[in-house]
């Protein structure tokens, strides 16, 4: 993990920060980070079956191993409906209960509100669409209401470089208009920015959008890329190479998407002084609502990440060549210049050393 700085601003109150999808990749690992440097967290997960609930309790058992070593006690099961310590309460809950969790606000009273919880997976959203309404429409609209109704300080929720849609003007930036996406996974996130500038907007409501770029590292999610080609490749199985391996993705490592949430929680959106309504910035407003991308801003071909997910694992892939899916990009990449000049920050980390570091812990988890 690279170093945490001091927590400044509204991450540096006593009230605690509410993570959603707190079972999640990026969740889980927020979580630990903000434990690590003292602060109390509300964590809440549907714990659905989109993929194995397995691994989500698992990390939440890291979470609670995290809580073990620094006070040791021992903590309930997670999984269970409520569990909680001093500085950590997860609760199972979906966003789409909007009683439940107006409730769970008018308890806690978070400071900081970080929106990680979500429907996620681009072709999944053509098998299901209703899930997709549901978790990130009606449930995002929950959480706004929620911050509003309860003086969150501070909204950091995730968006997706798949706001981007048939854009081929790459490296993507903040400016570029984003009407024109290729599937509902994309168009909610796309509605997530709308919703949440406009409760800045009426309500004053602090919030930063994020368009992350293809996370991945030990303990992500079993429907991407990393995990689907390391299970194959283990097992002597084909994996699928769509659009024959000519994709691009700007692949990003947790560690660094973490560091650049955190440092979004410490520093709050506040209106761009200079937004002209004659010529409006997509990614500030006259209200305090702005969006970033993290990235790290060097695509890499799919064919170039299989080779070195070969070399991390010690393995040849055995490739099966398809054709480009529907909803699928063939290519993202990320300026990050907006982010690295509001917190001081962008990602960095070499897909060689972010794939060992997956390999490994992929082995060793996996016990293959």
């Amino acid at each position: 993990m690279t170093g945490i700085p001091a927590a400044t601003g509204a991450a540096a109150v006593s009230r605690p920060i509410l993570v959603t999808g707190a079972a999640g990749f990026i969740g889980a690992a927020l979580c630990q980070r903000l434990l690590a440097r003292g602060q109390r967290v509300i964590g809440i997960d549907n714990l659905n079956s989109y993929y194995d609930p397995a691994l989500k309790r698992a990390r939440l058992k890291q979470i609670e191993a995290l809580l073990v070593g620094s006070s040791g006690r021992s903590t309930p099961s997670p999984g269970q409906p409520s569990t909680a310590t001093s500085s950590w309460r997860f609760e199972q809950l979906a966003l789409e209960d909007g009683d439940a969790l107006l409730a769970l606000f008018a308890q806690e009273r978070p400071g900081v509100v970080v929106n990680l919880a979500a429907q996620a997976g681009v072709r999944y959203s053509l098998e299901n669409p209703a899930a997709y309404i549901q978790s990130n429409l009606v449930g995002f609209a929950n959480i706004l209401e929620g911050c509003r109704h309860h003086g969150v300080d501070n909204l950091v929720y995730a968006s997706s470089s798949s706001v981007y849609g048939g854009n081929r003007n790459l490296p993507f930036h903040e400016r570029q208009p984003v009407n024109h996406p290729v599937s509902l996974y994309a168009a909610s996130k796309k509605a997530n920015e709308l919703m949440a500038h406009t409760y800045s907007h009426l309500y004053g409501l602090p919030a930063t959008g994020l368009r992350f770029f293809t996370v991945y590292g030990p303990w992500g999610r079993p429907d991407m890329a990393p995990m689907l080609f390391a299970k194959a490749i283990l097992a002597g199985e084909p994996i699928k190479v769509f659009n024959h391996g000519k994709m691009q993705r700007d692949f990003t490592y947790i560690d660094d998407i973490v560091e650049g949430v955190l440092r979004c929680c410490d520093k709050p959106a506040t209106a761009n002084p200079n937004f002209d309504a004659l010529d409006p910035d997509p990614a500030t407003a006259a209200a305090p609502h702005r969006v970033f991308n993290i990235g790290n801003s060097q695509p890499t071909e799919l064919l170039r990440f299989i080779e070195v997910m070969e070399q991390a694992l010690g393995r040849k892939a055995i490739k099966d060549f398809q054709p480009m899916q529907p909803g699928d990009v063939v290519a993202t990449a990320a300026d990050t210049a907006a982010l690295e000049s509001w917190v001081g920050f962008r990602p960095s980390t070499p897909i060689e050393e972010g794939v060992d570091r997956f390999a490994r812990w992929y082995r060793e988890f996996y016990g293959v």
